[in-house]
């Protein structure tokens, strides 16, 4: 793994809070901070080196159960999906996440409190920025995946993550959780005082930092959580500019690409895409479980859930069920793979990547690259912000710079969405049940107050049918799940069949909101409820 020799401190104290575990020494025996460089240098460790990707994506509705006869699963695949608490080790289990995020926010901390010894010198207000922008988003990943989703009427007692601002100093220190809307408070603080000073000049590869488009993507992210749709909309067109057209996409690279996962999803997450404003990495499997492997294929996303929920029942004009219809609807042409236990229709995000630590006896890890943001992320959370404020007209022309960017026209009825064609597309389908799928299921979020064949609620469905291909693998369709309060369903399938319907994760279920390492439970702070 990379090494660096800054402080392994705070969530060191954090996950493990044992003298006899992770932490024989003082937090504060560490390398001095006392240069620009040696700030900069830190700031290069202050992003989780762990995702939270695959916890996120196991847990929703974009993976279906293909039985226990299927060997390719393994204990910690089946406590994800259904939704149990994780008691199996794996490089993306939450205890690694709490670790990855914890170690983060140490880093991030460590420099912002280096650049304040140091007098808080102009030339460092970009790393303060950057430290600051960090700190924000390792606290939002582990806020959104170990607690509820905020909510104005529930999360001022919901149970948070302890929001650290400072270098850990102590040894065996006790934190208290907080709550989600504390959180939220320190997130806005942390972005509201970072977002200025972000330089782009100070990077050298902008696109593996928090530069301009990244940093004011992943507010318009947050605000769109925090539910502020003014701040959704001014930083998603800072970052989009005058002109989002031109930094959308370029889907003729990949199609020129041989039609090979690994090399067009390694295309996919370039520095070179306009689209992408911020990569990162991580010691992943993900690039095997969602690539042309029969790894993890016990639970997949697979034809029934391409035919009835995520590609084909679209609303651009093709509603049918006929075998692969979508397979040419889409510029990015989603790769289908079937046979005996293997039934994954998949998108190329998250390309198979490996180091070696050991060239000659070929050893090392597995890794994975993924757009942490980009321009269609930006576009999309501008859009439902429009929605959100009934503003149908812009919420539509956003909406149609994606599909028009996104879908091949000559496979396709509509391009071109109106109010008139999402409303027709909404009304065509019965709210989803479990043995009969569709893409359009019941939104219960408590920020708003949706009326059932409403246009609001139509443009709603239209903009998550949207976001799920976008982010297709990725993750945030869990997140989606969370704040439209969407009730999901654990079912065992075959082919186009649905053999049982095993469980439900109702509204504000107590397992919307992962359990907490057990090392941290044991060590004393409070783990959430079941």
């Amino acid at each position: 793994m990379k090494k660096t020799n800054v402080i392994y401190l705070l969530f060191i104290s954090l996950v493990s809070i044992s003298c006899d575990g992770y932490l024989d020494k003082m937090p504060d025996n560490r390398t001095e901070i006392d240069s620009e460089v040696k700030v900069n240098k830190l700031l290069v460790s202050a992003y989780p080196e762990n995702d939270y990707i695959l916890c996120a994506e196991l847990s929703s509705d974009n993976v279906d159960d293909y039985g226990s006869k299927n060997p390719y699963s393994d204990r910690f695949l089946e406590q994800l999906y259904a939704w149990d608490v994780v008691t199996e080790t794996n490089n993306e289990d939450p205890k690694r996440i709490w670790e990855a995020c914890y170690n983060a926010i140490a880093n991030a901390n460590q420099a912002l409190q280096s650049i304040e010894e140091m007098g808080n010198p102009e030339s460092l207000n970009s790393a303060r920025g950057e430290a600051l922008i960090s700190r924000a988003y390792a606290h939002f990943i582990i806020t959104n995946i170990f607690c509820q989703s905020y909510s104005k009427t529930y999360s001022e007692k919901d149970l948070g993550v302890p929001y650290m601002e400072k270098s850990e100093t102590e040894l065996n220190p006790k934190y208290e959780r907080g709550t989600v809307a504390n959180d939220y408070v320190m997130m806005a603080k942390d972005i509201e005082e970072g977002l200025p000073l972000i330089n782009d000049a100070s990077y050298s590869i902008p696109k593996y930092h928090f530069n301009t488009k990244a940093a004011y993507t992943f507010a318009s992210r947050f605000y769109l959580f925090y539910q502020n749709w003014d701040k959704v909309i001014a930083y998603a067109t800072v970052a989009l500019g005058s002109n989002p057209a031109t930094l959308l996409r370029d889907y003729t690279v990949l199609a020129a690409l041989p039609r090979n996962l690994k090399d067009v999803g390694t295309q996919y997450v370039s520095t070179s895409l306009k689209s992408n404003f911020l990569i990162q990495t991580a010691y992943s499997n993900l690039g095997t479980i969602f690539g042309a492997y029969y790894t993890g294929s016990r639970f997949s996303h697979g034809n029934l859930l391409a035919q009835t929920e995520t590609m084909n029942r679209a609303p651009w004009g093709i509603y049918s069920t006929t075998v692969y219809d979508y397979n040419k609807m889409y510029r990015l042409r989603p790769y289908i793979y079937a046979g005996t236990n293997l039934d994954k229709t998949l998108l190329p995000r998250l390309p198979y990547l490996f180091e070696y630590t050991d060239p000659v006896a070929q050893v090392g890890f597995r890794r994975t690259a993924y757009v942490a943001f980009s321009a269609e992320e930006a576009l999309l959370n501008r859009a439902e912000a429009y929605v959100m404020q009934g503003k149908y007209t812009e919420a539509l022309a956003d909406m149609n710079l994606w599909t028009g960017n996104t879908l091949n026209s000559s496979y396709c009825a509509i391009t071109q969405l109106t109010e008139q064609s999402i409303m027709g597309w909404a009304e065509s389908f019965e709210y989803y049940k479990p043995s009969i799928p569709t893409p359009k299921k019941e939104l219960n979020p408590d920020f708003l107050s949706i009326e059932k064949g409403s246009e609001q609620e139509s443009f709603i469905h239209c903009l998550l049918f949207m976001r799920r291909h976008e982010f297709m693998h990725e993750g945030m369709r869990w997140f989606d799940i969370k704040r439209y309060g969407i009730e999901i369903y654990r079912r065992t399938v075959n082919g186009l069949s649905i053999n049982s319907v095993d469980d439900e994760l109702k509204i504000r279920d107590n397992r919307r909101a992962l359990q907490l390492p057990q090392d941290v439970i044991k060590a004393g702070m409070t783990p959430n409820p079941r």
